[in-house]
Parts: structure tokens; sequence; C-alpha cells
């Protein structure tokens, strides 16, 4: 199993009405050396100004990304070739970062090299810490700036410091 920390950057809150914007990737493994980061463009009409704005780029820009497919296409080769056994995603807001993902894979490829599940690295810090209120953000050294591959890091950073306190995940 491979734990692969993702951030996706949206032109709003739904797959489907709205469009990935962005989408990075990092291996959780100490070198945090294995990233992925592509761009997509919009699927459809609708956009909201300021979900579009967190990801740092204008409309017009983000129409003239990559066709989606082909960056799924991608990114399914990149998770295939950097993980070893099952795939797991994990990510700071797993419900919003896991329904892009899933939705773009099975809409353009018919399926997702992840399976059917995902881990939310603030459930395991609290699970880890016994308190359902925890703080784990503090672990993160990469600086979270909306930058996909940048979060994804201090994702991945957080998770290397977990494991070094004690949390069973494996990272090769």
């Amino acid at each position: 199993m491979s734990l692969i920390a993702v951030d996706v950057e949206a032109d709003g809150p739904i797959p489907g009405k709205y469009s990935m914007v962005c989408l990075g990737a990092v291996v959780v493994e100490p070198s945090l050396a294995k990233t992925f980061y592509d761009r997509t463009r919009p699927i459809s009409g609708e956009w909201v100004p300021e979900a579009l704005a967190v990801s740092g780029f204008s409309r017009a820009e983000h129409e003239g990304f990559g066709d989606p497919a082909e960056v799924m296409r991608r990114f399914e080769a990149w998770i295939g070739e950097n993980s070893r056994g099952r795939p797991v995603l994990v990510s700071d807001n797993l419900s919003f970062d896991w329904q892009f993902v899933n939705w773009y894979f099975h809409t353009f490829l018919g399926r997702n090299p992840f399976g059917f599940s995902g881990r939310r690295i603030g459930d395991l810090y609290c699970g880890m810490v016994r308190d359902g209120f925890a703080e784990w953000k503090h672990l993160r050294k990469t600086a979270h700036d909306h930058h996909p591959v940048n979060d994804a890091k201090g994702n991945a950073e957080a998770l290397l410091s977990m494991i070094e306190m004690g949390l069973k995940l494996p990272a090769r």
C-alpha cells in the first residue's frame, strides 16, 4: 500500500456542476520527491469567482488548461508508476478533494485507481491523540499556499510526523 497525499483546487463546491482547476499529489515518503501537478480546463459554464480566486487563476487562464480526460490519464499513469500495491488517497479535506478526484476519474476514465476509499489526515491525528478536536496542521512544514503540490507536501509532512510519533502507516 502506498499513501498519496492529494490536493485539489476547484472553481466551485461540487464536481460536475463546477470544475476542478488543478490538482497536486505527492507520495508520502521521507524524500517527498515524487510529485504530480496538472491543470484542467472547465467542464461547465458555471463557476464561483471567489472559489476560482483561491487557485490564483483567472477564468481566461482556466479555460486554456488541459483536457480533463488527458490530465486524468496522466494522473493515473503517475499513480501506477509511483506507488507500490494499492494506492490510498490521503487529504486534509477528504470530502472535498476525494469527490473531485473520484468524479473526474469515473467520468473521464470509467475507473478510479484509488478504489472507493481514502483517509482524512485530521481524523487520523484525532484518533492517534485521542482527542476529537485536536489540531494537526502545526505538523506541516511547507506553507499552505493553495498551490496543490505545496499543500499536498505539507500534508505528507504532517503524516510523516505522525508516523514518527507512532502512527502505524506505511511510508516508503
